[in-house]
């Protein structure tokens, strides 16, 4: 019995310790990481979402616009939208349409902040510094957030992306791994949940 309880307490010990908790700041230029931010003035991407017991599959066309925001239009390939969002500069963000089985504000306040990591916009990339763990080779470019942070993850020279976080205090919510990162594109997406299942997956077309 004492076994169990002591096993226990120590599942929960483990469960609470934060994964970020060897960290500290050390010296580095933040604004490296801007080599990383898609260009998206326009770029079309096969998409498959698969969230709240729901798989959607189509194209999401990325479009700067003329006021520079970024707008977000994913439909299956017959033109049936199932959203449309703009993702202003300053931080606003518009619904102009999603269909009802993603209607909901949990599930859109997700893909908000799961496309603003990737988007890498101005407002989401305040106040940033760099962190790294004495055990790893890895830099953390750390930006809190309302709530958490969001980490990119690079090389110890800030020449190559290893992946992007979404983070409450503990641990990563989200991982998001790109390839293939060539003119300013990368060349396939992969967003990954970690406590739920909501994934998505995109793949540059480069003839459309």
């Amino acid at each position: 019995m004492r076994y169990l309880l002591i096993s226990s307490w120590l599942l929960l010990f483990a469960s609470c310790s934060s994964a970020y908790k060897n960290l500290h700041k050390t010296q580095g230029d933040v604004s490296c990481i801007l080599q990383f931010q898609p260009d998206f003035s326009k770029a079309l991407y096969y998409t498959e979402v698969n969230v709240v017991g729901k798989h959607l599959s189509g194209l999401l066309l990325i479009k700067q616009m003329p006021d520079s925001s970024t707008r977000m239009v994913f439909s299956n390939e017959a033109g049936f939208k199932f959203f449309d969002f703009s993702f202003e500069n300053n931080g606003g963000f518009k619904v102009y349409y999603v269909i009802d089985q993603l209607n909901k504000k949990a599930v859109i306040t997700t893909l908000r902040k799961d496309f603003e990591i990737v988007l890498m916009r101005p407002a989401s990339m305040q106040n940033g510094s760099v962190k790294r763990d004495a055990d790893s080779s890895y830099n953390y470019y750390t930006f809190p957030q309302e709530k958490g942070y969001n980490y990119y993850i690079t090389d110890s020279s800030c020449k190559k992306m290893i992946r992007m976080e979404r983070a409450s205090k503990h641990k990563a919510v989200v991982e998001i791994h790109e390839f293939g990162f060539d003119k300013g594109l990368p060349d396939s997406i992969g967003i990954t949940h970690t406590q739920f299942n909501f994934n998505i997956g995109l793949k540059r077309l480069e003839k459309w």
